[in-house]
């Protein structure tokens, strides 16, 4: 792991990857558009606090697209790039019309009984255990199976699905071996076999309406359609995991706002989005260049600068949250950016918050006296540039 001091703020240290906030707090201060040297040996610019943070989001100065600055592919990922996340107009909006008609509110809203039903069946299979694995034995399988479901997918691969994921998300640690590129390989021949199968009998999963559909007379193309199924799988899952795990932490830490939560389940969507701002899943935005010279905040940025926002600082600047290092799930509805902000807004955010609600309202009201099984620095957080979530979760759960 590469280390880049800046000033008084060491960033992408192991130290930094338990406990990233005391470094954001200095770095916020000190200069919040910063040049660094990212884990991959990239140069470019970091967003820590919330106001350049969101104009950063909104302004499409700033492109997702790499090859419009400077052609072909960024790497031999670049597959799995070719979707709404990697995209700018027009073809952003094109390839999330597409996928989006899976994630509209009423769709959501009639998958809440299903997905109680997921996690009930998860739950009953932990009933006599002393000891689980929050993330292997719930965490994980529970929103996996979810959009194993809504895409059409054997919900049985997920094993396959999880380490082809961790695989490619750790490789953003700069860090990327030749089992990347093996798990790569592998994703893209199961896709490609799962693909033939759907042209040859179609379902209504969204899957088959993605190979056949059409919006505004244009289908994907082939290597859309991996880059926009592989996104789903990746995503539709990824942020999920994470959040159940760091909220489930959170309240684990402070044991008057589990109390509280317990008296006031109501309380409930309040607390899923305070987790969300207190210890966000995405630690990370995803890649952006400067696509001109321009000033931004003051500063100089030329044409193909890079520029990452942290979402998790942001959502930490205590000019836009009061009291941000505070976990309250009392706190008013806050404007956090965990799900993003403008036209790459999280198209799963909705799943991903009724999911996350379900699961800890369950966890709490099936062990009420679940605690850590080891101490909290014990916890091996995961590396990489675009999750923040522990990699295990050994919870006692007996009586």
């Amino acid at each position: 792991m590469n280390t880049f001091n800046s000033g008084e703020a060491e960033l992408f240290t192991e130290k930094f990857i338990q406990n990233p906030y005391p470094a954001y707090a200095k770095l916020r201060e000190m200069d919040p558009v910063h040049q660094v040297r990212f884990p991959d040996g990239q140069k470019g610019w970091l967003i820590t606090d919330y106001e350049d943070a969101a104009a950063v989001l909104k302004d499409q100065r700033f492109i997702k697209d790499y090859s419009k600055l400077f052609g072909g592919t960024m790497d031999q990922m670049s597959v799995f790039t070719q979707n709404m996340l990697f995209s700018d107009p027009p073809d952003h909006k094109r390839l999330r019309g597409l996928a989006q008609k899976a994630f509209t509110p009423k769709m959501i809203s009639g998958m809440r009984d299903r997905i109680q039903e997921i996690a009930d069946e998860l739950l009953d299979g932990m009933e006599n255990k002393k000891n689980i694995n929050l993330i292997d034995d719930f965490a994980f399988p529970l929103p996996i199976s979810v959009i194993c479901e809504i895409l059409g997918v054997p919900v049985e691969d997920r094993d396959k699905f999880r380490l082809w994921s961790n695989s490619l998300i750790e490789g953003t640690s700069g860090e990327i071996g030749v089992s990347v590129y093996e798990h790569m390989t592998q994703f893209i021949q199961y896709l490609g076999e799962w693909f033939a199968k759907v042209h040859e009998q179609p379902g209504d999963d969204l899957i088959s309406n993605l190979i056949i559909a059409e919006e505004e007379g244009d289908r994907l193309t082939q290597k859309e359609l991996y880059g926009v199924v592989s996104l789903l799988i990746i995503a539709g899952h990824e942020t999920t995991v994470n959040l159940i795990g760091n909220t489930v932490l959170a309240l684990l830490a402070h044991p008057e706002q589990q109390q509280k939560l317990r008296e006031q389940p109501e309380l409930i969507a309040q607390a899923i989005e305070e987790s969300l701002r207190y210890n966000g899943p995405v630690e990370f935005s995803t890649s952006r260049w400067a696509s001109e010279d321009m000033e931004f905040k003051g500063k100089r940025f030329q044409r193909g600068d890079l520029v990452v926002v942290s979402l998790n600082a942001a959502n930490h600047d205590p000019e836009k949250f009061n009291d941000p290092e505070v976990f309250d799930i009392t706190r008013e509805k806050s404007p956090h950016l965990a799900f993003g902000m403008g036209i790459h807004f999280c198209l799963g955010a909705p799943l991903a918050r009724l999911e996350g609600e379900i699961a800890i309202s369950s966890l709490l009201e099936r062990f009420p006296k679940m605690r850590l099984a080891v101490n909290e620095s014990e916890l091996v957080w995961r590396p990489g540039m675009i999750v923040r979530g522990v990699k295990e979760i050994p919870l006692a759960i007996e009586e």
